[in-house]
Parts: C-alpha cells; structure tokens; sequence
C-alpha cells in the first residue's frame, strides 16, 4: 500500500483516472481540474507547476487521488481510511508536498491531515457539496431573464470573477481564457433585469456524467431581490441540456442565504468537506 507523487500528468491520468472518474460526484473537482488541464496545458491554472498522487492499495487497485495547482489548496479526492493515515505521514516525507500551504479534504480526511500535519493549522472554510435531485423553478420568480454570455461580456465577467474571488478569498486572478472557454461552451451565463446584467452562474464542462454549477455570483448591490436564485436555475436546467445527469454545486457552510436557496431549487446535500491552512 503506498502513495505515488508525480508531476506528469499522463501518468496521473493513467494510474488514476478510471477510479477518479469512477466517483463522479465525490470527485468532481478533480475531474473538472484535470480536464482543464488537459486541455489548456499545465498552467491553465497559475505559472507553477501542478503536481499529483494516487494511492494504490493492498490489491493493487488505485482508490485514491488527489493533485494540485499552486497557488490553489491539494484537492484531495475521496479516500480509504488508511489513504488519510498514510497521506498524513507523507506530508513530513515527500518533497512535493514540503511546500504545500493548504489542503482542500472531506471532512473526516481533513481532520485526519490536520493531526498529522508538522505545521500549525486551522479549518478556513467548510464547503457542503449538493447534487440535484429535483430542479424546481424560484418562487416567486425574480425579474428578469437569463441569457448566455458572449465574448462581449469579457469585461464584466472578468470583473465580476474577481470581486468573488476576492469576496470568497481565492487566491490569483481571473483568467480570459478560462472564461472564454466557458463562453465556448455555453457554460457562462448572465441574468437580466430590465436589459441589465445583475447576476451570473457558469457551469463546468461536463466529465463523464456530471456538470458542476458555480461560480454564482452578484453584486452587493443587486442582492436579496432573487437574481441569484433565477440565474442557478438557469445554469442548472443548462447542464442538464449539455448532458448532464449529475448537476453539482459547492456552498460555504457559513453562508446560511446560499444553503437555504439551493436547496430550494431541489439540490440536496451529498458530503462536507473543509479547507485547511498552515498558520
């Protein structure tokens, strides 16, 4: 039983992919991360270069995964219990994960690489991963209607993006193409009220069987009135048109108004996870 750390992608997806992509839900961060990897190159993400691992077990089957793209948190996949107990030893041991400053876990993994970190740490976020059960319409509806964003809107959007990320603390900064490749796809959506953009919701490529909506996003100014609620219905009957029979999405646990208008729209909870740092 042994953790294998690699830079190479291909290796990665070779050793790991069939029992990432096995786990669709549960895994589908690194699933859509990969993805984009492998089509816009190892820096789609940031100048540093990503890293991976697997974990093979007694059988010699692979059961675990995990990758990072610096400056982003390790996303650590789904994992058997002594995966955790044994990635928590190899954050002392292995070169590639010395420099790590985060990591992205379910819950009960998290807790276990926290214990057996040599740094100090605390839980910076707790995200609840849904997954759709049943979409139902906002109610009552808000004002307005969506419509697919263009390259037209690349100024708004990248503006936006970045007001999230730096509301939600995401480290970087917005990418053209990243949002170009959404806009490709039809994976960028706005919300108009009036003929005004005053929401947004863009939704993953879809892998294998699953989109994942997010980010959702609106300016102070244009909340609480339900834009948010229309334009995630939105984006979510679009992952549904674009093949999907898994329509996923992310929430701070702290954000009580997000929670509650998810699972509103017929999201249902699937699994906590939370985000450790080295302090």
């Amino acid at each position: 039983m042994t953790w294998t750390f690699t830079r190479d992608l291909t290796a990665y997806l070779a050793a790991a992919g069939p029992s990432v992509a096995a786990r669709p839900v549960s895994d589908t961060m690194l699933l859509t991360t990969a993805d984009a990897l492998e089509r816009r190159g190892p820096h789609a993400f940031g100048p540093a270069d990503p890293f991976f691992g697997w974990w093979t077990g007694a059988d010699g089957a692979v059961s675990g995964a995990l990758l990072c793209t610096p400056p982003f948190p390790v996303l650590v996949g789904a994992l058997p219990q002594e995966a955790a107990r044994a990635l928590g030893a190899a954050l002392a041991t292995e070169p590639l994960l010395a420099g790590i400053s985060a990591f992205n876990a379910r819950r009960a993994d998290a807790d276990v690489l926290a214990g057996s970190w040599d740094r100090p740490s605390r839980c910076a976020e707790e995200n609840r991963l849904y997954r759709l059960a049943g979409l139902r319409a906002p109610d009552p509806a808000p004002a307005g209607r969506a419509r697919a964003a263009t390259e037209a809107d690349l100024p708004l959007l990248l503006d936006w993006i970045g007001a999230f990320d730096q509301e939600v603390g995401r480290p970087g900064a917005g990418s053209p193409a990243a949002l170009r490749d959404r806009i490709s796809y039809g994976g960028m959506l706005l919300w108009e009220d009036a003929g005004v953009p005053v929401s947004l919701a863009s939704f993953s490529r879809r892998t294998g069987p699953a989109c994942r909506v997010g980010p959702v996003y609106t300016p102070p100014g244009a909340r609480r009135r339900g834009y948010a609620a229309g334009v995630t219905h939105a984006a979510s009957l679009a992952a549904q048109a674009a093949g999907a029979s898994e329509v996923l999405l992310f929430t701070d646990l702290a954000d009580g108004t997000s929670n509650g208008v998810y699972l509103r729209l017929g999201y249902v909870p699937v699994e906590d996870r939370a985000e450790v740092v080295a302090v």
